[in-house]
C-alpha cells in the first residue's frame, strides 16, 4: 500500500483538511497514514480524526499510525509531508513581534520575508536539513510535498541540501486569489482561465481571463483596474489593489501579507497611511490567540461522538498523489528551482510557477520572461531569501545582519546599528532554536 507520511501532523486543522482530500478522493489503492508530530497529545488528536475520517468514509483496510520518531514515521514513505512550524507560537512567534517591535518595527504576518520570515527561515532550516538526511536513508524515493513558511527559503535550502530529493513547495495563495477575484467580478471562478508566476507570495496574474461559452475569451484586468480607480474594493485588499493600479498586475498573495513585503506601505511616521490602507498590524498574533484559546474546544469536538464531516479543500496534495498513482495529469501551481523557467529571475531562485503532474513526477511549465516592473519587485525578496538560506547553511553571523539590512521593510524603518542590534537580540532571544553562529 503506498505510504503517505505527515511531519508536522499536529496541525490537527491542516492535517484534517489534507487527508479529507486525500481519503476521499477515489482510488484502486488502500493508503498507509503515517502521522508524526513532537506534541503527544496534539498527535493523538490527529490520529483520531484520522481514524473517524476512515470510518466515516468506510475505509477499512487503510491503515493510520501514529509515532513521536520520525525516521519510523518516514520509513519506506511514498509521499511526505511537511506541515511543521519549528518553535511553534511561543516562543518563536512571539519573539518574532516583540522583539522588533521595541525598535518600532510593526509587522502583520512575519512568516515569509522581513525580519520574522528571516528569523523563521533560520530555525526551520536545521530542521529540514534533519528531515533531508533521514529521507535519504530511509525513503530516498519519495516525493516531499513542501508546505512550512517561509516557502522559498525552505526550498531554497532544499535544493542545496539535497538535490536528489525529488521536492515541490505548495501553498493555496494562487487557487484562493483567484476565486476571490472571481467573487469582487461577480464572476464563476469556473468560467475563469489564469496564468500566474514569481516567486510565492509575490507571484502575479499574468493573464486572468473569462472563457464565454462561444469560445471567446474576455480579458478580465480592464474591470479589476476599473474597480481599483473607482476605490470599490474590499477593505481588507485595499494594498494590493493598490499594488494593481502601480505595477498593472494583481499579487497572488493577501493584502496583510505582501504590506510587509515592500517599503512602501507600514511606515512608523505614516500611520495615516496605515489606517487608510487598512493594515493589520500583529495580525498573526491575533489569528494565533484566537486558535489557541478555540483549541480545547475543537479538540473534544474532533474526538467526540458527533459525526464528523469530511470536506474537501482546494490544496493540491491530494491531486499530486492521485496523478503520480494513476498517471491521469493535473496542473498545480509549485515551488521549485527557477533553472530557466523564468528569464529575468535568478537560475538558482525559487519561483512559482504552473506544474503538470502525473506518473513522470513533477514537471514545471516555462514561462520565459515576465513584466521587468514585476521582476524588480521580486528581486527585493530574493536577495534576502538568498543570504538568509546562506546564513543557515554556512552558520555565517554576517549573513543574517546583512540580510535584514537588505530587507525592503526592515531597512526602510531602522538604521544599520539599528539592524545589527535587533538581529543580535533575537539571536539571543531565540536561544536553542537556532545553531550557533560564527
Amino acid at each position: 500500500m503506498p505510504k503517505i507520511c505527515l511531519v508536522g501532523a499536529g496541525s490537527t486543522v491542516f492535517a484534517q483538511n489534507i487527508l479529507g482530500d486525500v481519503l476521499s478522493t477515489p482510488s484502486e489503492h488502500d493508503y498507509v497514514i503515517s502521522l508524526f508530530d513532537i506534541d503527544p497529545e496534539r498527535l493523538k488528536t490527529s490520529e483520531i480524526v484520522a481514524r473517524r475520517m476512515c470510518d466515516v468514509l468506510g475505509l477499512r483496510s487503510a491503515r493510520i499510525e501514529a509515532t513521536l520518531n520520525r525516521r519510523e514515521a518516514l520509513q519506506g514513505a511514498d509521499f511526505v509531508i511537511l506541515m511543521m512550524q519549528v518553535g511553534g507560537y511561543k516562543p518563536a512567534t512571539v519573539t518574532d513581534f516583540e522583539v522588533p517591535k521595541k525598535y518600532g518595527l510593526r509587522q502583520t504576518i512575519a512568516d515569509t520575508l522581513g525580519i520574522g520570515g528571516i528569523f523563521r527561515g533560520l530555525r526551520t532550516i536545521p530542521v529540514l536539513e534533519s528531515i533531508c538526511r533521514d529521507m535519504e536513508e530511509v525513503c530516498p524515493d519519495a516525493l516531499l510535498m513542501q508546505y512550512v513558511n517561509p516557502m522559498a527559503m525552505n526550498c531554497w535550502a532544499i535544493s542545496q541540501l539535497s538535490p536528489g530529493i525529488r521536492t515541490i513547495g505548495l501553498c493555496h495563495s494562487v487557487q484562493h486569489t483567484a476565486a476571490h477575484l472571481a467573487d469582487c467580478l461577480s464572476e464563476n471562478i469556473d468560467d475563469i482561465n489564469y496564468v500566474s508566476a514569481g516567486i510565492n507570495h509575490v507571484a502575479f496574474f499574468l493573464k486572468y481571463e473569462k472563457l464565454h461559452r462561444d469560445g471567446t475569451r474576455e480579458d478580465l484586468y480592464p474591470r479589476l483596474k476599473t474597480l481599483a480607480a473607482e476605490g470599490r474594493v474590499p477593505a481588507d485588499d485595499r494594498v494590493r489593489f493598490d499594488v494593481l493600479k502601480r505595477l498593472g498586475h494583481f499579487v497572488t498573495e493577501s493584502s496583510e501579507h505582501f504590506s510587509e513585503y515592500t517599503s512602501w506601505y507600514i511606515k512608523g511616521r505614516r500611520p495615516e497611511l496605515i489606517n487608510e490602507l487598512n493594515i493589520p498590524l500583529d495580525e498573526y498574533i491575533r489569528r494565533c490567540e484566537v486558535q489557541i484559546s478555540e483549541w480545547h474546544a475543537l479538540r473534544r469536538e474532533l474526538e467526540g461522538d458527533k459525526p464528523i464531516e469530511v470536506c474537501r479543500s482546494n490544496e493540491y496534495a491530494a491531486g499530486i498523489i492521485h496523478a503520480a498513482m494513476t498517471g491521469n495529469s493535473t496542473l498545480v501551481y509549485g515551488n521549485v528551482p527557477n533553472n530557466g523557467l523564468i528569464d529575468n529571475l535568478p537560475p538558482e531562485c525559487i519561483v512559482e510557477v504552473p506544474c503538470h503532474v502525473d506518473r513522470n513526477g513533477i514537471q514545471p511549465i516555462r514561462i520565459g520572461r515576465i513584466p521587468s516592473q514585476l521582476a524588480a519587485v521580486m528581486k527585493l525578496s530574493v536577495s534576502v531569501q538568498e543570504l538568509t538560506v546562506e546564513a543557515a547553511l554556512t552558520k555565517k553571523r554576517d549573513r543574517i545582519y546583512q540580510a535584514a539590512l537588505l530587507d525592503p521593510h526592515t531597512s526602510a524603518e531602522l538604521t544599520p546599528d539599528e539592524i545589527w542590534r535587533l538581529v543580535d537580540d533575537l539571536i539571543e532571544q531565540h536561544g536553542n532554536l537556532l545553531p550557533q553562529y560564527s
